[in-house]
């Protein structure tokens, strides 16, 4: 099976071609090598998968040509423990950055984003 439609199927991405973008950005590796989309994925392989901020890494248990339910697509693939904690480790600290930030409650007006591009103009000199 090709690793973009399995990476499509198991609910990696939205499409194949966004599939084929990351496996050709490098973003996906099998067995710590990189691969073409064609490359032909078997039962065992460990996939190491960057997605934004998320960093999978799954063993392959089944090969699924067709896109189905989420519990279909979930069944083709393990997440190694480490993987798991490094990830919800990562969304903690995520969480806990933006943790004091809070978003202004309206829009800036016509004369505060004139004055919020005059200070980034600023800053550019």
């Amino acid at each position: 099976m090709r690793l973009d439609v399995w990476l499509w199927a198991a609910r990696f991405f939205k499409t194949r071609a966004l599939a084929k973008q990351a496996i050709e950005g490098g973003k996906i590796r099998i067995h710590d090598g990189t691969g073409k989309p064609a490359k032909l994925l078997h039962i065992g392989d460990r996939l190491r998968i960057a997605r934004g901020e998320e960093q999978f890494e799954v063993d392959v248990l089944a090969l699924a040509a067709q896109r189905g339910s989420t519990a279909v697509a979930q069944a083709c693939y393990r997440e190694t423990e480490a993987s798991r904690t490094a990830r919800m480790q990562a969304a903690e600290r995520r969480r806990l950055a933006g943790a004091g930030y809070t978003r202004p409650p309206t829009k800036p007006d016509k004369r505060a984003r004139r004055l919020i591009r005059a200070l980034g103009d600023i800053d550019a000199l």
